[in-house]
This record gives structure tokens, sequence and C-alpha cells, in this order.
């Protein structure tokens, strides 16, 4: 199984960005997604940037992986 993760792209320099994967800042390489531009939101998969993504889209994948993360700390 693999994940792919919504992050913002906080800043570009040429085939390289920075995102925000949740307040952790990580550099990634944007080669598959060279059109990305600043306050996109791209699908990050093992430090790649493999597709945009709708910023309602990153939204609401951000929200159900912190309900995931929040009922698995959950000891009930």
């Amino acid at each position: 199984m693999c994940l792919a993760i919504p992050a913002r792209v906080v800043a570009l320099s040429g085939l390289e960005a920075t995102v925000d994967l949740g307040g952790v800042r990580k550099s990634i390489s944007i080669a598959l997604v060279p059109e990305a531009q600043l306050e996109d939101y791209v699908i990050v998969h093992v430090g790649h940037a493999i597709g945009l993504i709708d910023p309602e889209e990153a939204r609401l994948t951000l929200a159900l992986f912190a309900e995931l993360d929040a009922s698995s700390a959950d000891p009930a």
C-alpha cells in the first residue's frame, strides 16, 4: 500500500519546493509537477510531488488523517 499526503507549497527553487505538512516543513522535488506554484497543494509521495490537488480536497483529506490519528491514539 502506498500513501501520498497533501502538502502546501511554501517556497520554490527551480524543481525543488518546500512544503508544509501539518507544521513540518520538508524539501521535495516538483520535477513531476513543474507547474506547481506557491500556495498550491500537491500530493507528496516519497519526497516527490506527484500531482496537484484542489485546496478543499486537501483540507478534507488532512482533516480525515487528523481524525484517524486521534482515534488511533484513544486507548478506549
